[in-house]
């Protein structure tokens, strides 16, 4: 019975994660249908936590409530809501259910329940079905009694979440299961969880932290993410391009001048260390900042004051500081275009942030981010990637990192649309419209010239990486269960452990 297998992970000690993987995969085999999903509501967005039976890169997607209409009737109701097979509300699931390959699901049933943790909205159950009649008046039935279960659940994960945070000392033990906020981290990686982690220690320690990581990996992202969880997000995150600061504007920017200071300076105004008094200062490509103003910087990292241009008396101000950077500033300092003091007092605590090709299926969520985005901006019905694209967006190498990936998929939605596609219909991108290297058609001029292009990988890393993607593949499926995703892969559940040390992942 699904109550005795809920109550019974209820008393396990299992991590959050896998208890609502479970919870899905339980409904799923209950109600005998195509998919489950479990929504958590943020804002305006109903942002997946657990979903079975939906492709991999559902989990990725940000469901604008408003551009839903089968959500927002989910979610303005108490009790279950059922929409017929002819319903003509568009299902937010089409073409996105797991090996289905073939035309759009035109006819096929949904049901969905919102559900409420202390009395607040929290998200919804959502289930779909390919075979109409599915979800009868008993499954309506069914499905309202066991929201209690369900709530409960969501709950629990959510109280044990806050007992972890408490036991990190961290200020704020009430944030929700999944939390997005503006700028979120999407990834699911053991990479991208580590450094999640690692953040959400350092961040309460007042420490300079140093952003480091190749162009296009998100290094903005992390610094939002890192003043968020800090006890300064009340107070603003004020960004600084010091790419684009011209070294004669460089110090009137950053510390302010008064009036007069110079030509033109025909009235006083604030740096940008002023306007972030009280949060956070990040200071974007901080290898570009010009000699004559590293000193000054390094001036007011160590005593928290600044002087005005032109002004006599200096100010205090209390600001942290987060740099971010994709050289290597250790390089900088050799060379003797980056001050050896200056770079040891931001990198207190660096933080590297790992490029997209060691990010395994990853890429796979942030793809179905992106197509969610190009669905809303383009007035598609449904935008999704072929199996075929899937396995060339994981064996491509990502150069230009996750905002390559966002120009490619946005790329192809366009291209897919100039070639005759409906916004009516489901939008599958195949790899030609992708137009990556690994992704040309298999004819033998295209190899050659594909092999001209790319260059040549060890046989070893290809294998690793192959196996990586493997394993993360496997224990999505299993819920994060490695016997199950050992039998999956049928290997040894020790040997498996073993080959996952060895590639990093555990």
């Amino acid at each position: 019975m699904l109550k005795d297998v809920v109550l019974a992970d209820l008393n396990a000690e299992l991590p959050g994660t896998v208890r609502l993987q479970r919870l899905v995969r339980s409904l799923r085999e209950y109600f005998h249908c195509g998919a489950v999903g479990l929504l958590r509501l943020d804002g305006d967005a109903l942002c997946p936590v657990a979903v079975d039976g939906l492709m991999c890169e559902a989990r990725g997607r940000r469901f604008i409530v408003a551009q839903h209409p089968r959500l927002e009737a989910i979610l303005a109701r108490r009790e279950a809501v059922a929409f017929p097979p002819d319903s003509p509300l568009p299902d937010p699931y089409d073409g996105l259910l797991d090996n289905h390959i073939g035309d759009p699901l035109l006819v096929h049933d949904c049901m969905g329940i919102s559900l409420y943790v202390e009395g607040v909205l929290w998200g919804a159950l959502t289930l779909d079905a390919l075979t109409p009649g599915t979800f009868d008046v008993q499954a309506q039935g069914d499905l309202q009694r066991f929201t209690l279960l369900a709530e409960a659940v969501v709950r629990m994960t959510r109280l044990e979440q806050d007992v972890r945070r408490l036991r990190l000392s961290r200020s704020d033990a009430a944030k929700d299961i999944g939390d997005h906020q503006e700028g979120e981290v999407i990834g699911q990686s053991s990479l991208i969880r580590q450094l999640l982690d690692e953040l959400a220690v350092v961040a309460n320690s007042e420490l300079p932290v140093l952003i480091t990581g190749e162009t296009g990996v998100g290094k903005e992202l992390f610094v939002r993410h890192l003043h968020q969880q800090s006890r300064r997000r009340q107070y603003p995150l004020i960004q600084v391009n010091c790419a684009a600061l011209p070294e004669s504007l460089a110090e009137s920017e950053l510390f302010g001048h008064v009036k007069g200071a110079f030509s033109g300076a025909g009235s006083a105004r604030a740096g940008r260390f002023e306007a972030a008094d009280g949060g956070t200062l990040f200071l974007d490509e901080v290898g570009e900042l010009p000699q004559t103003i590293q000193a000054k910087l390094l001036r007011t990292l160590q005593n928290g004051e600044i002087q005005r241009l032109g002004e006599d008396e200096p100010r205090h101000v209390d600001v942290r500081v987060i740099a971010a950077t994709n050289r290597n500033l250790q390089d900088g300092v050799r060379n003797g275009h980056f001050r050896a003091d200056l770079y040891h007092r931001l990198s207190v605590y660096p933080v590297p942030v790992p490029p997209l090709r060691e990010r395994g299926n990853d890429v796979l969520l942030l793809a179905g981010h992106f197509l969610e985005l190009n669905r809303a901006r383009l007035g598609v019905r449904s935008l999704r990637l072929s199996p075929a694209a899937e396995e060339a967006l994981c064996v491509y190498d990502w150069p230009g990192n996750v905002r390559e990936l966002e120009h490619v998929i946005s790329r192809a939605a366009l291209k897919a649309l100039s070639q005759g596609a409906r916004r009516e219909d489901i939008v599958t991108l195949v790899p030609e419209l992708l137009d990556l290297p690994l992704a040309a058609s298999s004819n033998t001029d295209g190899m050659a010239a594909n092999e001209r292009e790319v260059p040549l990988e060890a046989l070893q890393a290809i294998v690793a990486r192959s196996q990586r993607q493997a394993i993360h593949h496997a224990l999505e499926r299993a819920g994060g269960n490695w016997s199950a995703a050992a039998r999956l892969l049928e290997v040894d559940a020790s040997n498996l452990h073993k080959l996952a040390r060895r590639l990093g992942i555990k």
